[in-house]
């Protein structure tokens, strides 16, 4: 590949034209389409469409870009590396996607190893729905994506699932609404108490509806959320009945000023990684990894 080329492609994809990446690299329109043209004959597919009166980056283009990003940005931490004294050796980077129905605090725990090992890593998280995400880990946009359910076999990808834990749920309430429900019981308090739920889509609302099910409760549901950080904050304004992973008990306790109003020992929340690799290689994956199986879920592991 003729790097000239792609720098040429870089630059009109991140300026907007062929114009203003003319007038930024110093050279004409003409030049510039025609280096841009050189690089779709080498890769055999266009990476601009008309769009009106501009320019959009195909389906093809959107790859090359994000690869072109990776480049020459490294290219810039090298210029810098060799500049310092002594040279500095620049950090891994590590591109999480993290599933919207992982509860932040989880990710955030999971994720705690790449900020304190003693190998640096330059952390990207990107969070979306899961088949969006794993879309972004076939073609390696990620190195690995953390979510509350395997891969799912109605998806195409080639991926693995690498189980890090699970744990029993508690569900939880804060001010008068606690005092209120843990005088009757657990579960038979849940009966008709208002629950801040998870979204039906995800596995832990499938999972929580099928619990209240099997238990005959039948909770007055005022909402339905996929941001977890949204639940735990209304939960704590006493709005209703949430529910968290007991590994995190004592955080969301303090944190939330909420009452655990019992354990759910028949109902698991379990998380996943997953990675094109079937042998975990990359560091900032193994250290996430081997800290979730043998720190968080250690006395969870089943």
């Amino acid at each position: 590949m003729n790097y000239k080329h792609l720098l040429y492609f870089w630059t009109v994809a991140r300026l907007g034209g062929v114009v203003q990446a003319g007038e930024h690299l110093h050279v004409t329109p003409q030049t510039v389409s025609g280096q841009i043209q050189l690089l779709e004959d080498s890769l055999g597919q266009p990476l601009f469409r008309k769009k009106g009166r501009k320019l959009a980056l195909t389906e093809a283009g959107e790859l090359a870009f994000s690869y072109a990003q990776d480049i020459f940005s490294l290219g810039a931490q090298l210029e810098q590396a060799l500049s310092s004294p002594g040279g500095v050796a620049r950090p891994v980077e590590l591109r999480v996607g993290i599933a919207d129905a992982v509860p932040k605090l989880v990710a955030a725990r999971l994720l705690e190893p790449a900020f304190v090992n003693s190998q640096r890593f330059k952390v990207v998280c990107r969070e979306w729905k899961l088949d969006s995400l794993l879309a972004e880990l076939a073609v390696h946009r990620l190195d690995l994506v953390l979510s509350d359910t395997p891969l799912p076999p109605s998806l195409s990808v080639s991926a693995f699932n690498h189980r890090l834990g699970g744990s029993h749920v508690g569900f939880y309430a804060a001010g008068a609404l606690a005092e209120q429900l843990a005088a009757r019981g657990f579960p038979r308090c849940l009966d008709g108490a208002p629950l801040l739920a998870p979204g039906t889509e995800s596995a832990m609302g499938v999972r929580l509806g099928q619990w209240l099910g099997r238990h005959r409760l039948k909770p007055a549901l005022i909402g339905e959320f996929d941001d977890s950080a949204m639940v735990m904050t209304l939960g704590q304004q006493g709005h209703g009945v949430f529910t968290a992973p007991m590994v995190l008990d004592a955080q969301v306790r303090q944190q939330f000023g909420a009452t655990l109003l019992g354990e759910a020992t028949d109902l698991i929340e379990a998380f996943y990684v997953i990675t094109v690799e079937r042998r975990l290689t990359h560091p900032g994956v193994v250290a996430i990894t081997e800290a979730a199986r043998e720190g968080l879920f250690a006395a969870w592991s089943r």
